[in-house]
């Protein structure tokens, strides 16, 4: 797939078509309208990877009903939720920024991309059962969490999930409710964006086009680029790379040199989900459950039993069962991947993290290689009713959990996005896993923070970035931003037609 344009020398070069690549893109044109852009995908088709809306949840991460981002009790006994506060603020910038992109026609058809999905977390025994009522009770004192609703009544947990509650046994249960939730596919709107950057003046895209090298040339970057059909490869040039590659960032950052790349390691972990397409089953569920995370799972690998919308039609996914891997890349990636990164100056970093995660690799080898019987023994926790026939595998997206020095004893069993820029700020790059496409304008307003700030602190600047992110540079986690943040919010889901 290639724009009528292909733009040699641009300004900005775009390395990869997931989502966070779409969202540089398009706000940086609408910021600084003169610039001129270049994306390069190496697959045939736009989000493919980590986007693809099979290779993720497509869960609209906010805090809502995510176990994970509350993990622990406090000193003074209660739960920490203070983690689900700042992802339910770093969302509310991605939903300011997509209804700005609807209004002005930057996307059209919303519905394609993102619906409505009521987020429940689920916890069954009693030591659960106070887990969750006392992240509840801190949660809902928040004018972020003030509509959540808390029930233990099998009725009521009946009527929002029915399928919960098919044979299952008298043990406690409890669940919380938002009901704005949402389930977004990042891949049709990762394809939405770029293509409406490719129409714009001085901008281009192609698909099919692998990025073989990066090396500095001046005060330029010097990128060669293989033609994946024609197996042509030419060089061309721009003063500002951004490698928002997924998977494949690790190695771009190797090649390219920087200083900041140095002690860089990744450590890859794949997924698979059971899907059940039967509309008998699917028409009962509607709704994203969210349980605790098993042992030595990784916190990208907490089950949950959610409903999916791609390509108008609805099934239920369940999962991730995490896997172990050596490829970086789910569609172009090789088992080569995780040797060949492998350098003298993050070997310690990955043998030290190795040795303390010894549990997470165990875990990984184990997951993937269980049998179906034993996949659908967890589906039954949440869906006791659960018969095998209903019911298939597939694989889901890799993620390349980034490892530092700093690691260390602490491991790399964490959520995050590692956003990573050189020191003349001419080339940035995201190395990391979820909730990465949730808060991918938060992410990227870091990025053009560091890398474009003289473009936000002109008058003109500002004012184009508050029309796309009105709460841009303001707090709404504050008590006094509450009718604030409530306005904003209903503004932005009815745009996006999620209030139906």
């Amino acid at each position: 797939m290639k724009s009528e344009n292909h733009i040699l020398d641009p300004d900005v070069i775009l390395i990869g078509s997931g989502i966070m690549s779409a969202t540089l893109g398009a706000m940086l044109k609408e910021l600084k309208p003169a610039l001129r852009f270049q994306l390069y995908e190496m697959t045939e088709e736009f989000g493919k990877e980590a986007s693809n809306a099979w290779h993720n949840a497509g869960t609209g991460h906010a805090g809502l009903c995510e176990l994970s981002y509350t993990p622990n009790y406090g000193s003074d006994g209660k739960v920490d939720v203070s983690k689900a506060f700042e992802i339910f603020h770093q969302f509310e910038q991605s939903k300011q920024f997509w209804s700005y992109a609807a209004r002005t026609g930057m996307i059209e058809k919303v519905e394609e991309f993102i619906n409505p999905v009521p987020h429940l977390s689920f916890v069954y025994g009693q030591e659960q059962v106070d887990f969750l009522k006392s992240r509840f009770t801190q949660m809902q004192k928040h004018h972020f969490f003030e509509d959540m609703v808390y029930t233990e009544d099998r009725e009521q947990i009946r009527e929002w999930a029915p399928l919960l509650l098919e044979g299952r046994d008298h043990s406690p249960l409890a669940v919380t409710k938002m009901e704005r939730g949402t389930d977004i596919n990042y891949g049709t709107l990762s394809a939405k964006l770029i293509e409406w950057l490719g129409h714009q003046e001085g901008c281009g895209y192609a698909t099919s086009h692998r990025i073989t090298n990066l090396t500095k040339d001046g005060a330029r970057w010097k990128v060669e680029v293989k033609d994946l059909t024609t197996k042509q490869t030419f060089t061309t040039k721009a003063k500002f790379v951004f490698i928002g590659a997924g998977g494949g960032s690790l190695p771009l950052l190797q090649k390219s040199g920087v200083t900041e790349s140095k002690g860089f390691g990744g450590f890859p972990i794949g997924g698979q989900w059971l899907i059940c397409d039967k509309p008998e089953i699917v028409n009962k569920h509607l709704a994203k459950v969210y349980g605790l995370s098993p042992g030595a799972a990784p916190t990208m690998a907490v089950p949950h039993l959610d409903t999916r919308i791609i390509d108008g039609k609805k099934s239920i996914l369940f999962g991730p069962y995490a896997a172990w891997t050596t490829k970086f890349l789910h569609v172009e990636g090789k088992l080569t991947d995780l040797p060949r990164s492998i350098r003298i100056d993050n070997i310690a970093s990955l043998i030290k993290v190795g040795l303390y995660n010894i549990p997470l690799v165990r875990y990984l080898i184990q997951q993937g290689t269980q049998s179906m019987k034993t996949r659908m023994k967890e589906l039954k926790a949440f869906f006791p009713n659960a018969r095998e026939e209903d019911w298939r595998l597939i694989d889901a997206g890799i993620r390349v959990q980034a490892i530092k020095k700093e690691d260390g004893d602490a491991g790399i069993v964490h959520f995050g996005t590692e956003v990573l820029t050189n020191e003349d700020l001419s080339l940035s790059t995201l190395l990391g896993a979820s909730p990465g496409a949730s808060v991918s304008t938060n992410i990227i307003l870091e990025v053009i923070k560091r890398c474009f700030a003289g473009s936000l602190e002109t008058p003109e600047g500002h004012a184009r970035m508050k029309a796309m992110v009105p709460s841009y540079d303001e707090d709404l986690t504050q008590p006094e931003m509450a009718t604030r943040q409530r306005v904003l919010s209903e503004e932005a889901f009815k745009t996006l037609n999620c209030i139906r």
